[in-house]
C-alpha cells in the first residue's frame, strides 16, 4: 500500500481509479455521489467491508484509491496487514471505523494506510481524504532516486552516550535531503531509546520492530509503508520498542533494510549505537563513511581509541570522519584538543562548538539542530556533508582539506554551503 505500482504485476491500464468496500448503506450513500463528482463509477462502492475487500483483491488488481470499512473487524490492525498482502504497490488506502482510539489510528497509519475516518463522518471529510489521496498518488515517491548519482551510506557512531551522535545523525540526514537535494533515509538502530523520530517531531510507528520480528517481509513495498516521511526528501525508520520486550535478532533484518534503502534512496544515514558494533559488525561492511562523534573528555578519548581501532579492522573500506561535538571554549574542557588528538593518533576532522541555546531551541521546535542553529553550528555540519559526498564521488582526503571551497562546491552540484549559511535560523513561536 502507498507504494509505487509495479507494472510487472499487471500494468496501470488494468487498475480502477477507485473502489470502496463498506459495511452499511448509510456509508454507501455518502460515498456514491462523491465518487460521481470525481468521475468514478458509483457501482465501485461495494458491500462487505474489509473481508470482501481482501477476497476481491486477491484475484484482481487493486485500485489507485481504496476505501475500506473496518466496522465489522474484530482486529483492525491485523486485518489491515492482511489487506496489504493482496494490495498492489501504489494503492492508497483510506479506512473508516467506529473505534475512537488514538493508538489504533497511529498504528493503522504506521501500517501504511493514508487516513482513518471515525464514523459517522461527513461528506466533506471524505472529500478531503480523497483529495489528499490524489495528492499522494501524483506526488514524488521515495524511490525516484536518480541512477546517475551514486548511493551514499554513512554511519554515525557516538563513542559514548550523550556525546550527541543522534543529534548529528538527524542533522546530517536533514542536510543531505534539504541542502544536497538527495533522497535520504534515516535508520535509527537504537530500537528501544532512539530519538531520530523525536528530533524531527514524528511518530516512529511499528515499522522497525515489524522488520526485526519478520525479516522475510522486508522488500520495497515494506520500506514504502514502514518509513515515516519527514519531508519530500527525508524519510525515517525508527522505533520505541517496549523496554520489557527484548528484540532478539541475528542482524539479518538490518542487512535487508540497508539493501532495500540502497535501492530506494540516494543516501542512507545510520544512527548506529556503539553496542551494535559488538553485536552486528556487518552493519558497517557496506558503509562509505563512518562519522565518529567524540567529546573532549577522558572517557571519550579511551572509547574513541577503541572504536577507531575496531573500524580500521572491520570497516577498512569506510572513510572515518572524527567529529568533536559540544566543544567548550578555553579551559572549560576536560582535556584539550591537542591532548585528545595525540591520544587517538590522528587529527579531529570537524569541531562543533557547544551551543546550549540552539540545542534547546531545536528540541522545543522538534527540528534538527542544523535547521535551527546559526552559522557556527551549520558550517561544521555542512563540512561533514561535503566530506561524505566527496568520498563517494571519488575525491581524495587531501582534496577535501586542501582544495578551495569553490572547487568542492562544484563537485557537490546542487549543494551550496554559502546559501545554506545565508539562511536565517528558525525561531520559536511565541
Amino acid at each position: 500500500m502507498n507504494a509505487p505500482f509495479n507494472a510487472a504485476r499487471g500494468g496501470a491500464s488494468l487498475r480502477d481509479s477507485f473502489s470502496a468496500y463498506v459495511c452499511d448503506e448509510a456509508t454507501a450513500e455518502i460515498l456514491r455521489p462523491i465518487a460521481v463528482e470525481h468521475g468514478w463509477a458509483p457501482e465501485k462502492v461495494n458491500k462487505g467491508g474489509l473481508r470482501n475487500a481482501v477476497q476481491s483483491l486477491s484475484v484482481s488488481a487493486s485500485p489507485n484509491i481504496l476505501f475500506v470499512d473496518l466496522s465489522e473487524s474484530g482486529d483492525p490492525l491485523n486485518d489491515i496487514n492482511a489487506l496489504a498482502e493482496v494490495c498492489e504497490p501504489g494503492t492508497v488506502v483510506i479506512a473508516a471505523g467506529q473505534v475512537n482510539d488514538v493508538r489504533l489510528y497511529r498504528d493503522l497509519v504506521a501500517s501504511g494506510i493514508q487516513d482513518y475516518l471515525l464514523k459517522p463522518f461527513s461528506a466533506d471529510q471524505v472529500r478531503d481524504a480523497f483529495a489528499q489521496a490524489q495528492t499522494t498518488i501524483s506526488g514524488p515517491r521515495v524511490n525516484d532516486a536518480s541512477v546517475e548519482r551514486p548511493h551514499v551510506m554513512a554511519a554515525v557512531i557516538g563513542v559514548r552516550g550523550g556525546v550527541g551522535g543522534s543529534t548529528i545523525a538527524a542533522s546530517l540526514a536533514w542536510l543531505m535531503g534539504d541542502k544536497a537535494n538527495r533522497s535520504t533515509s534515516l535508520l535509527d538502530l537504537d530500537i528501544h531509546f532512539g530519538t531520530a523520530a523525536l528530533a524531527l517531531d514524528l511518530e516512529p510507528g511499528r515499522g522497525l520492530t515489524d522488520a526485526i520480528e519478520n525479516p522475510s517481509r522486508i522488500d520495497g513495498l515494506f520500506i514504502e509503508r514502514a518509513m515515516v516521511r519527514a519531508n519530500d526528501k527525508l524519510s525515517v525508520l525508527s522505533a520505541e520498542a517496549p523496554i520489557n520486550q527484548p528484540l532478539l535478532t541475528d542482524g539479518s533484518a538490518f542487512h535487508q533494510l540497508q539493501e532495500e534503502m540502497r535501492a530506494a534512496f540516494e543516501t542512507t544515514v545510520l544512527d548506529l549505537p556503539r553496542q551494535m558494533l559488538v553485536q552486528h559488525p556487518h552493519l558497517v561492511h557496506d558503509t562509505h563513511v563512518c562519522v565518529v562523534v567524540v567529546e573532549f573528555t577522558l572517557a571519550a578519548t579511551r572509547d574513541a581509541i577503541r572504536i577507531l581501532s575496531w573500524l580500521k579492522a572491520n570497516a577498512p573500506q569506510s572513510r572515518v570522519i572524527v567529529v568533536a561535538n559540544k566543544a567548550a571554549a578555553g579551559a572549560a574542557q576536560e582535556i584539550s584538543r591537542t591532548e585528545f588528538e595525540k591520544s587517538i593518533e590522528r587529527k579531529v576532522d570537524v569541531v562543533i562548538p557547544l551551543d546550549l541555546k540552539a540545542a534547546a531551541q531545536a528540541a522545543k521546535l522538534g527540528q534538527p539542530l542544523a535547521k535551527v542553529a546559526g552559522a557556527k553550528i551549520t558550517q561544521p555540519l555542512g563540512q561533514i556533508v561535503e566530506m561524505t559526498i566527496s568520498t563517494v564521488d571519488g575525491a581524495e582526503d587531501k582534496a577535501v582539506s586542501g582544495r578551495a571551497n569553490a572547487s568542492l562546491m562544484g563537485k557537490l552540484g546542487k549543494f551550496d554551503l554559502k546559501s545554506m549559511l545565508a539562511k536565517k535560523p528558525a525561531t520559536a513561536k511565541a
